[in-house]
């Protein structure tokens, strides 16, 4: 029987690990695809279909699981819905308009280090121990890709990527907070009505700031539909299933490989070929992101499910 349980257990985990990889690949690779989209849709256009009818595989989801539709912690929803879907996913579509698929996904992958940041003056939690050589190793990361000594004509859109990760992570303390005042609410009803929310301001920016009329190509289509259906809906279960599966430090360290992805599929894919600051930089990046890792799984920190992408 002990062995019986150990060898589920063993093929539980092989599937939850599956799924965690599977998830990093979608994740990864999809800067790439939203680079590309942009050739056929303006940054908000192509921002605010991919979050309403996100939002709206998401709540199918929701009927078929037969999982709740109410509507909860209404302000709280309504301001996670302008930092993680307005503020998150808007400004990392922006600054693709002008910046490399690959240097946007590290700059934005710099959200552990924020929430670690943010956690001092929002939640009381000082920085120590290892914390500090990995807030220094981000902080230098980001400089050497920004290189203020030798600005580029990509510059604001890598301010915009960074403002992304920052949003990225208020979203995540945010969400921290509502989970531990009400921890009944359901992650799947609350990511759909915030993401639903957060569409919002994306639709009325797509219909305010100017820009060429959509090109409904094949290509378009399909990446909205892989933006909408597989990087939401289905990356939203599969994350959920190997959280439930696997430990915080498998899980956080695995889901770091999404920004190595979207690096190397832009260097192939796009000829984004990294210089030799901007490599140097997304080394420290990476670095950083280890260290933070590791601090979780000594400190057997739980993943919060807020830190998926969207």
């Amino acid at each position: 029987m002990a062995v019986n349980n150990m060898y589920d257990s063993k093929k539980v985990t092989i599937r939850a690990f599956a799924a965690l990889m599977v998830l990093t690949i979608i994740w990864g690779y999809n800067w790439v695809v939203m680079k590309s989209a942009l050739a056929y849709a303006g940054a908000f256009q192509f921002a605010a279909l991919r979050t309403v009818i996100g939002a709206l595989c998401l709540f199918a989801v929701l009927l078929v699981m037969r999982k709740p539709l109410r509507v909860k912690e209404l302000p709280t929803l309504i301001l996670l819905g302008l930092m993680q879907t307005s503020g998150f996913t808007g400004l990392l579509i922006w600054a693709l308009v002008q910046g490399g698929a690959g240097k946007t996904a590290v700059l934005t992958y710099t959200m552990p280090f924020w929430v670690m940041v943010l956690a001092w003056p929002m939640l009381g939690e000082k920085l120590h121990g290892l914390q500090w050589p990995a807030a220094v190793l981000s902080t230098m990361g980001m400089l050497f890709i920004l290189d203020p000594m030798h600005l580029g004509t990509d510059t604001f859109s890598m301010f915009l990527a960074v403002l992304s990760g920052v949003f990225w992570a208020l979203s995540v303390i945010v969400a921290k907070k509502l989970h531990q005042r009400s921890p009944e609410l359901d992650l799947m009803s609350l990511t759909a009505w915030q993401m639903l929310f957060g569409s919002l301001p994306l639709v009325v920016a797509a219909f305010i700031v100017p820009a060429p009329p959509i090109q409904w190509a094949p290509y378009l289509i399909g990446a909205v539909i892989f933006n909408s259906v597989f990087c939401n809906a289905l990356a939203w279960l599969l994350w959920l299933y190997a959280l439930q599966r696997l430990s915080a430090g498998i899980a956080s360290m695995s889901s770091m490989l999404a920004p190595v992805i979207g690096v190397m599929a832009a260097w192939i894919q796009l000829n984004e070929v990294p210089s030799m600051t901007e490599s140097i930089g997304m080394s420290l990046i990476a670095a950083s992101l280890v260290i933070i890792s590791i601090i979780s799984i000594r400190k057997h920190t739980p993943v919060d499910p807020a830190m998926a992408q969207e």
